[in-house]
């Protein structure tokens, strides 16, 4: 069972996975894989309800996303395994270069040492199955970052970053 969080809070999650030869139903909103996006793509241009999400997995490329970003409402990326961190830049990347400005959500193997990466490269929620990341979620408990080796993603109301020690490249948050 995946528990949905925006920050500490836990909430509902209304996107409905659907795999593989499933009827699109209208007025759901739906999380689709990128292959049934692409193969389904006039399909999903033409629904007049619902909001319409893609999950990509690890290996899959923004690029292929990129002209149809104003039909997507969430963009899932998925950390395969805790190791894997190539999803933090493509959350980095959707937001800066692409400016895209729906939901970017993490999924998968998702551990309580990456909550704080993740949300200064631009998550806005995490889809997780770890129960120990849930429950220290819930309480509230995950660590905080003062120094870091880049800027976060500025967000409205974000609190700002300064130079820190001999390293011009260093940051800590104010």
């Amino acid at each position: 069972m995946a528990t949905l969080f925006r920050g500490h809070v836990a909430e509902e999650d209304t996107f409905i996975p659907l795999e593989g030869e499933q009827p699109l139903p209208s007025g759901e909103d739906i999380l689709v894989s990128l292959s049934v996006f692409e193969e389904n793509l006039d399909m999903l241009r033409s629904r007049n309800s619902g909001r319409l999400g893609v999950l990509l997995e690890a290996g899959e490329e923004l690029e292929s996303l990129s002209q149809h970003l104003d039909l997507i409402d969430l963009i899932g990326l998925d950390f395969p395994s805790f190791a894997d961190g190539r999803s933090f830049s493509k959350a980095r990347l959707l937001k800066e270069r692409y400016g895209f400005a729906g939901e970017v959500r993490a999924t998968g193997d998702i551990r309580i040492d990456q909550v704080g990466h993740m949300r200064r490269c631009g998550f806005d929620t995490m889809l997780i199955t770890h129960a120990p990341t849930v429950k220290s979620l819930t309480e509230i408990k995950d660590p905080a970052l003062f120094v870091h080796y880049q800027p976060a993603l500025q967000r409205p109301g974000a609190a700002g970053e300064r130079a820190t020690g001999p390293r011009a490249w260093t940051r800590r948050t104010a």
